[in-house]
C-alpha cells in the first residue's frame, strides 16, 4: 500500500528558512576568499568588452560610515551586473592618503613639526597612520560584499604612485598651465595653510558691516560735477570685514553706473557723500539720514583714477573701473583690498597697484602694522572701527547675517590672504573653455550633473600649494631673484619622479639643488606640497593608464558634492594633459539623511553605523535598502526602513526557498517539452522573460531601485500570490 505523503510533492531543500545574515555571511566571505572568487570571475572575463568604474579614493582616516557604504554598494552592483552582461569589468579600489587629517592626528600624539619629532619621522608617522586606516577601512569594505582587487589596490603614498603624481605635474607645467604668484587665497589659521575651492564649505555668518567715508578733495569734485562747493566730500563704502581696511588701496566703481553727490548734515556741519544712485536710499537708510539734497549725478567712468585719501591712513586710495561692481548690496562704491580679494587683486593689477597683505600665517597683523599691532585680524574690527570714529570716517554700524567661506574640517572662518603660491590658470590655453565643451559629450546620471558641473566651473585659479608637512612635494626649483622655473624644469621632473620611484619620497628631501643642476647657486627647492586635490586628480593619469584598465573610464561614481571635488579635479588635469575628460559618463547619488530628513551628525545623535547594521540584520539587508532607494535624491535611513526592507528580503528568499524546494529532485534532461508546458506554464515562462529583460535594461541605466522593486514584486504577486498558488493546488 502506496504511502500518501509519496503522492505528494514536497519541497525539501538545505536552503534555510532562517537567514541568520549576520552569522553566515562571514562564512561566505571566508569561502570567497579560499577559492580566490575575484581572481576567478576576472579571468573568466578577460578577452571580453572592457566596462571601467574608476573608483574614487576615500580618505586614509577612521571607520567607514553609511555613506561610504552607499557609495562602495552602488559601485559593486555595478561592477558585478556588467560582469553578468558580459564584460570584463575588474576594480581597482583606492585610498586618498595625504592631507591635513592625518596630520592633525598624527600631531595629537606626537607633536608638530620641530616641536619633539622631525619632518621625516613626522612623515613616516603619517605614512603607518595611513596604512593602519587603510587596513580596517578595507576588512569592513570587503565585510559588505564588495568584490575587487583588494590586495593590490592603489594607495596614493605608494612611491610609484607618488612618481605618477609628479610626472603629472610635469605634464601640466611643460604645457604652460603653472603659474606662481602672490595671489590671495582661502586661508585657514588652524590648517596654517590656503585651501582649495573644493574645501571651502559656505556657512551663514553674523558680521559687523560697517558704512564708512574716505575724504575726497572738493576741488577734484567740484570739477568732475561743475560745481563750487566748500564742504569736506567722502565717497561712501560699505564692508563686512573692517579688518581688510589696512590693505586698502583703491575704490572700485562700476564706469556704467551712476553716482550721485549728495549734501547731508552733520550735527551742525554741512558735508557731501558720493554714492551710487541705484543705492543710494538703502544706504541713506543705513547710516541714519532722511534730509539730503541731490547736488549732481555722474557716470562712474568720469571717477576713474581719481585719488581719494585712505579713511584713516596717511596714504591715497584710487577710484578705479571694476567688473564685480554691483548694485544689490552696499554702495556702489567698493572698498578694494588687493591681498584680501580675488576680485580686488584682479583689477589692482590692471592699475599696477601695490598689494598689501600685513596679515601672518597666524592670522595676526605684523608688528609694522599702525593700531591693530599684533591683533588677530577678526579681533581687530573692534580696534578699526574706533580708529575710524576718531577720525570721523564711521557713517554707521550694525550686525549683518550673511554666508562666509568656512574650513571644511575646521569649520571656522576663512580669510582672503595674499601669499606667494603655486595656481594651475583656469584661462591658460582655454582650459575652462574646453572643459566646458567636453562636459557636453560625458554621459551625466541624474542628468542635472551636467548643468551643476557647468556651474563649478565658473571658479578662479587653482591654487595647488600647501605650506604642510604630509604630502607629494612640488619638484621645482626657482630662481633665487627672479622666482622663475629652471630652464631644464621639463627634464628634472622625469629625473626626479624616477628617483621617487626607486628611492622613496624621503629621496626629494635628501635632495640638494647641486644634486640636480650645475647652476645650483643660484636656484633653490620649493617646500610646499601639493594639494591632495591633486593628487586624487590625477588617478586617471596613474592608475587608468598605468594598469590593465582603461583611459577614459567607463563612470566614474560618486556622492553629489564630488562635482566640485573630484569630478573637477580630475576633469581639469585630464583636459590639462590629455585635451579630453577621464570619464565617459558620471553617476552622483545624494546624501544619507534620518527619517526627518536631516544629515547623519554624531551631534545630532542620529547616526546608524553600517557596522551595527550588519552585526545585528547583516550586509545583505543594508545593501537591500541602498539597492531599493532611488540614490539620485537624498537617501532616508531609519530603523523601520532598515526593518521594511528585512521583510521583503524575507519575503524575496520564502519564495527562492519554495522554488528551491519544489526542484531539488529536478534533472535537466526531463525539463518537459514546449508543447507539453500548461497554459499557465507558458503565460509564466513570457512573464519571467519579460522581467528579465526588464532587469537588464534597468541595470545598463543604473535604476538599481527597480529592479529591486520589480524582483520583489515578481516574488510576492506573480509567483506566490498567483503561479505558485495555483500550482499548489
Amino acid at each position: 500500500m502506496k504511502d500518501y505523503k509519496d503522492t505528494l510533492n514536497l519541497p525539501k531543500t538545505d536552503f534555510a528558512m532562517k537567514a541568520n545574515l549576520a552569522n553566515k555571511e562571514p562564512e561566505l566571505l571566508n569561502y570567497w576568499k579560499e577559492i580566490d572568487l575575484y581572481k576567478k570571475l576576472t579571468e573568466k572575463g578577460k578577452g571580453r568588452d572592457k566596462f571601467v568604474l574608476h573608483d574614487g579614493p576615500p580618505y586614509a582616516n577612521g571607520a567607514i560610515h553609511l555613506g561610504h557604504a552607499v557609495n562602495k554598494t552602488l559601485k559593486d552592483i555595478v561592477v558585478k551586473s556588467q560582469s553578468l552582461n558580459g564584460k570584463y569589468s575588474p576594480f581597482t579600489p583606492g585610498w586618498d592618503c595625504h592631507g591635513l587629517p592625518i596630520e592633525l592626528n598624527v600631531e595629537k600624539n606626537l607633536g608638530k613639526v620641530g616641536d619633539k619629532i622631525s619632518a621625516k619621522e613626522f612623515r613616516e608617522a603619517c605614512r603607518n597612520y595611513a596604512n593602519d586606516q587603510i587596513e580596517v577601512q578595507k576588512e569592513e569594505f570587503k565585510r559588505l560584499g564588495v568584490l575587487g582587487d583588494w590586495e593590490n589596490p592603489y594607495l596614493t603614498m605608494d612611491s610609484h604612485f607618488e612618481a605618477g603624481i609628479i610626472r603629472s605635474l610635469g605634464h601640466i607645467v611643460s604645457k604652460g598651465y603653472v603659474m606662481r604668484g602672490d595671489k590671495p587665497v582661502h586661508w585657514c589659521v588652524d590648517c596654517g595653510s590656503a585651501l582649495a575651492e573644493a574645501e571651502v564649505e559656505y556657512q551663514d555668518k553674523t558680521s559687523l558691516a560697517i558704512d564708512f567715508g574716505f575724504p575726497v578733495e572738493v576741488k577734484k569734485i567740484n570739477s568732475i560735477f561743475n560745481l563750487d562747493l566748500d564742504i569736506p566730500i567722502y565717497a561712501a563704502s560699505w564692508t563686512t570685514t573692517p579688518w581688510t581696511l589696512p590693505g586698502n588701496v583703491a575704490l572700485s566703481v562700476s564706469g556704467e553706473f551712476d553716482y550721485c553727490l549728495v549734501k547731508l548734515k552733520k550735527e551742525t556741519k554741512d558735508y557731501g557723500l558720493l554714492v551710487g544712485k541705484e543705492l543710494l536710499e538703502q544706504t541713506l537708510e543705513r547710516i541714519n539720514v532722511k534730509e539730503f539734497e541731490i547736488l549732481g549725478t555722474c557716470k562712474g567712468i568720469k571717477l576713474d583714477r581719481l585719488d581719494a585719501k585712505h579713511p584713516y591712513l596717511e596714504r591715497p586710495s584710487k577710484f578705479v573701473l571694476g567688473d564685480h561692481v554691483t548694485t544689490e548690496v552696499g554702495t556702489g562704491i567698493v572698498h578694494t583690498a588687493p591681498g584680501h580679494g580675488l576680485e580686488d587683486y584682479i583689477v589692482a593689477k590692471e592699475y599696477d597697484l601695490e598689494v598689501i597683505c600685513p596679515v601672518k600665517n597666524n592670522g595676526t597683523f605684523s608688528s609694522q602694522e599702525e593700531h591693530v599691532a599684533g591683533l588677530f585680524v577678526f579681533k581687530a574690527n573692534e580696534k578699526i572701527i574706533e580708529v575710524l570714529e576718531e577720525e570721523g570716517t564711521l557713517l554707521a554700524k550694525a550686525d549683518y547675517e550673511h554666508s562666509y567661506p568656512h574650513c571644511w574640517r575646521h569649520k571656522t572662518p576663512l580669510m582672503f590672504r595674499a601669499t606667494p603660491q603655486w595656481f594651475i590658470g583656469m584661462d591658460k590655453s582655454s582650459l575652462l573653455v574646453n572643459a566646458n565643451k567636453a562636459i557636453k559629450d560625458v554621459s551625466w546620471e541624474p542628468n542635472w550633473g551636467e548643468t551643476r558641473m557647468s556651474s563649478m566651473l565658473e571658479r578662479p585659479d587653482w591654487c595647488i600649494s600647501r605650506q604642510r608637512a604630509w604630502g607629494v612635494p612640488i619638484t621645482l626649483l626657482i630662481h633665487k631673484e627672479t622666482r622663475e622655473l629652471h630652464p631644464d624644469t621639463n627634464d628634472l621632473f622625469e629625473k626626479i619622479a624616477k628617483k621617487i620611484e626607486d628611492e622613496g619620497i624621503e629621496s626629494w628631501y635628501q635632495l640638494e639643488a647641486a644634486d640636480l643642476v650645475n647652476d645650483h647657486s643660484q636656484y633653490e627647492k620649493v617646500t610646499d606640497i601639493l594639494d591632495v586635490w591633486f593628487d586624487s586628480g590625477v588617478t586617471h593619469a596613474c592608475v587608468l593608464q598605468d594598469k590593465d584598465l582603461q583611459f577614459p573610464a567607463d563612470l566614474y561614481l560618486e556622492g553629489s558634492d564630488q562635482h566640485r571635488g573630484w569630478f573637477q579635479s580630475s576633469l581639469l588635469t585630464s583636459m590639462a594633459i590629455n585635451g579630453t575628460p577621464p570619464y565617459k559618463g558620471v553617476l552622483t547619488h545624494g546624501f544619507v539623511v534620518d527619517a526627518e530628513g536631516k544629515k547623519m551628525s554624531k551631534s545630532l545623535g542620529n547616526t546608524i553605523s553600517p557596522q551595527e547594521i550588519w552585526n545585528s540584520r547583516g550586509a545583505d539587508v543594508l545593501r537591500a535598502w541602498i539597492a531599493s532607494t532611488d540614490y539620485r535624491n537624498e537617501m532616508v535611513i531609519s530603523n523601520e526602513r532598515l526593518q521594511g526592507v528585512s521583510d521583503t528580503y524575507r519575503r524575496i528568499r520564502n519564495t527562492l526557498r519554495f522554488l528551491l524546494g519544489n526542484i531539488h529532485d529536478f534533472k535537466p534532461e526531463n525539463r518537459a517539452k514546449e508543447n507539453e508546458l500548461t497554459e499557465i506554464d507558458k503565460f509564466m515562462e513570457i512573464k519571467t522573460q519579460k522581467l528579465q529583460k526588464e532587469l537588464i535594461e534597468d541595470y545598463q541605466n543604473y535604476q538599481f531601485h527597480l529592479v529591486f522593486n520589480k524582483i520583489h514584486n515578481f516574488c510576492t504577486n506573480e509567483l506566490g500570490g498567483f503561479y505558485l498558488d495555483i500550482l499548489k493546488d
